[in-house]
């Protein structure tokens, strides 16, 4: 693997989310190597981005995490949010622009996640023009990425508790690569491009 590569990957090791399982308490975080879905929990869903209209139609339904993982290769990234500088102008386009490269390596989908509610999101994907390269789920109250310990508080720029930015991909569910930033304002490492050479 390229030097380049290994410098880039950063795994979450602090800090841990406290959970209620099983009648006790338990840590839990995402690194390489962890099934992301059970690390999670069997409670955490995601909501596919759509308009209010199809919201309604479906009954608010969201989009259990092993419908989106299990079985598939999966690229993911996780951003602040949706209509905000560098997730519009660079971190959606570094996926949208390579998504042929993504399909010929065998990426089964690649995933944009907010902590934002799927009808923003939906909104947001078809500013970029991304929806036909890119599928975008909603995490509308932040559960996903606070299961994950991926979670940051932007409250100084009025934003309040958000994702990190960061990028995994995903192998029926085994987490094989995560790129975290070290500040949301930063696209070092979480890039389409970057994690091209990964795969």
């Amino acid at each position: 693997m390229a030097l380049a590569s290994l410098i880039a990957r950063r795994t979450v090791s602090t800090p841990y989310i406290l959970r209620w399982a099983g009648g006790r308490y338990s840590y839990a975080s995402v690194a390489v190597g962890s099934d992301l879905v059970s690390t999670a929990g069997p409670e955490v869903s995601l909501q596919k981005a759509r308009s209010w209209d199809e919201g309604v139609a479906s009954n608010f339904s969201t989009t259990p995490l092993s419908e989106i993982f299990k079985g598939k290769k999966v690229v993911i990234f996780g951003l602040p949010g949706a209509y905000t500088g560098v997730c519009s102008q660079q971190h959606v386009p570094s996926y949208k622009n390579n998504i042929d490269k993504f399909k010929a390596k065998g990426i089964n989908s690649v995933i944009c996640v907010a902590v934002n509610d799927p009808y923003t999101m939906n909104g947001w994907a078809e500013k970029l023009q991304a929806k036909d390269a890119v599928e975008f789920y909603g995490d509308f109250d932040g559960r996903f990425h606070k299961s994950l310990a991926l979670t940051k508080d932007l409250s100084g720029a009025l934003l309040g508790l958000r994702s990190e930015r960061w990028s995994a991909y995903v192998e029926d569910g085994k987490v094989k690569v995560l790129n975290i930033e070290d500040a949301p304002s930063d696209f070092k490492v979480s890039g389409g491009e970057v994690i091209l050479e990964q795969i």
